[in-house]
């Protein structure tokens, strides 16, 4: 065990962690950050994204002391007040999410992906988000919800 000091969410959180400790199980178990899921532990469904230095990563395939001195954003940092981010909002006025397994990684590489590209095409999006498994929606209501949210943000129409 060793102390690592952890950026979460704008927070600083001094933790007494084991070096082989990964970044969803201390996220979800010693900091109760619920919002990223662990799902298939081997980085292929997108459930435990989180934003790293603005970055979609696994939280699953990260040791938690790789973190350290990094800005690590989960999906509990979108909504720090408990309002809906505008991405947030704008999934659930289309509909987007069903189950809500894949919904924090969805909205997360969303928003990465909005970050770098303001008016992201349709293809863009699909592969925004491929790293992101979705059982429930079929995307088409996902897509919309990105594109939404971008024109929202930065005006002007989809391509």
């Amino acid at each position: 065990m060793r102390e690592v000091a952890l950026n979460i969410n704008g927070r600083r959180y001094a933790l007494n962690i084991a070096d082989h400790e990964l970044l969803i199980d201390v996220l979800r178990d010693k900091l109760h950050l619920y919002g990223s899921k662990k799902g298939c532990g081997s980085g292929e469904c997108g459930s435990c994204s989180v934003l790293i230095d603005g970055a979609v990563v696994n939280a699953c395939l990260v040791l938690a002391c790789r973190a350290e001195g990094r800005s690590v954003i989960t999906i509990e940092g979108l909504a720090p007040e408990g309002v809906p981010h505008p991405l947030q909002q704008s999934f659930i006025d289309n509909g987007a999410l069903q189950c809500g397994f894949c919904g924090s990684g969805m909205v997360l590489a969303a928003k990465a992906l909005v970050d770098r590209n303001p008016f992201p095409t349709e293809q863009q999006v699909r592969q925004g988000l491929a790293g992101n498994l979705c059982r429930c929606t079929g995307y088409t209501k996902i897509i919309k919800a990105v594109q939404d949210y971008a024109v929202a943000q930065h005006g002007g129409p989809h391509e």
